[in-house]
């Protein structure tokens, strides 16, 4: 009986080892940063212009958890996000606010061409 307390303290170490530290996310160089607003899966507003989530699109939240689009409906975030082949959004991370900090970061495909992106350092820097 007295080794199952120390036994089932040390899970607990364990278990809740993960949940306290928050590993930095690495994005794509071709991930841009917008305003994501979903009116009505999988319709979207992105940076205020209508646009549409890909079959399979990835939505993760600032935990890196997946989320359900219809879950998200009319909220205001700030996010990275990516097309597929055919222009629709594919991946998209809501940002915490550290990730939110990190500028610049393009917002065009042509900042995006223009600027050099670090990606161990998860920076852009403008020529």
């Amino acid at each position: 009986m007295n080794r199952c307390v120390p036994l089932a303290l040390a899970a607990l170490v364990v278990w809740s080892a993960p949940a306290a530290a928050q590993p930095s996310r690495n994005f794509p160089a071709d991930a841009l940063r917008g305003e994501f607003v979903i009116t009505a899966p999988p319709e979207i507003l992105l940076n205020k212009q209508l646009a549409r989530l890909a079959p399979g699109a990835r939505i993760r939240g600032a935990d890196n958890l997946l989320q359900l689009s219809g879950t998200l409906i009319n909220q205001r975030l700030l996010v990275h996000y990516t097309f597929d082949t055919l222009g629709l959004v594919r991946d998209v991370w809501i940002l915490t606010p550290a990730e939110a900090a990190r500028t610049p970061w393009p917002v065009t495909p042509e900042q995006a061409r223009s600027w050099q992106f670090n990606p161990d350092a998860q920076l852009w820097r403008q020529p």
